[in-house]
């Protein structure tokens, strides 16, 4: 059986996670999302997207 959740959507499961159950204040996670969105629009975001894609493509190929 194959389920596909949105990175997303796992990532803020991390995040409520971090902040409900190990003290991650909110205003970090703000910041590291802000922070995201700021990453976005330089140079390095292709970078980052391709490195992404490829561990979740090296996890997703461990489990097939």
């Amino acid at each position: 059986m194959t389920v596909s959740l949105p990175l997303v959507l796992v990532l803020g499961a991390v995040a409520w996670i971090a902040i409900k159950f190990m003290g991650v204040r909110l205003w970090v996670a703000v910041l590291i999302a802000l922070f995201g969105f700021w990453l976005a629009h330089t140079g390095i975001a292709p970078s980052v997207e391709s490195g992404t894609r490829s561990g979740v493509d090296s996890v997703n190929d461990q489990h097939d």
